[in-house]
């Protein structure tokens, strides 16, 4: 049995912009996991790294997608280093309400540092579409998978 309390946000996002149900830049996407670039930019090049598979948290994923998942964070952190040549990359991921996740979808943020460092955790303009599309264009080509 599982303790944590997921937050209650059903239809799930992360769900509708894999199957296209709502539009989102989808930067890869493999069998087990896949690549968002957030709308919510927290720090350079922001992106999620996901499971194609509705997972609630941590605790709910298995192994071959843990595996991809970690695989695809190293990828895009690679990515980020390249594109941006910010001194550091933040990874965090969230699980349960009180832990502050949002989606209940397994997911880990990957975002390269704001000048003075770490992220932005304030509140941040919503980018279009548009926008985040140009950060995958800029990111695909250092992605090399």
């Amino acid at each position: 049995m599982i303790h944590i309390e997921v937050p209650d946000a059903y239809p799930c996002a992360f769900c509708d912009y894999l199957s296209g149900a709502r539009p989102f830049t989808v930067l890869h996407r493999e069998e087990l996991a896949a690549v968002l670039v957030t709308r919510e930019q927290r720090g350079p090049s922001h992106l999620l790294v996901i499971t194609t598979r509705h997972a609630p948290t941590v605790l709910d994923i298995n192994d071959l997608e843990s595996d991809a998942v970690m695989r695809l964070v190293r990828k895009v952190a690679h990515a980020i280093d390249q594109v941006e040549k910010r001194p550091g990359i933040a990874i965090w991921q969230n699980n349960g309400v009180d832990a502050h996740q949002a989606i209940p979808h397994f997911h880990i943020h990957v975002a390269g540092t704001i000048d003075g460092g770490g992220t932005e955790w304030d509140s941040v303009h919503e980018l279009s579409i548009e926008e985040t599309e140009a950060i995958a264009e800029r990111l695909r080509p250092e992605l090399h998978v």
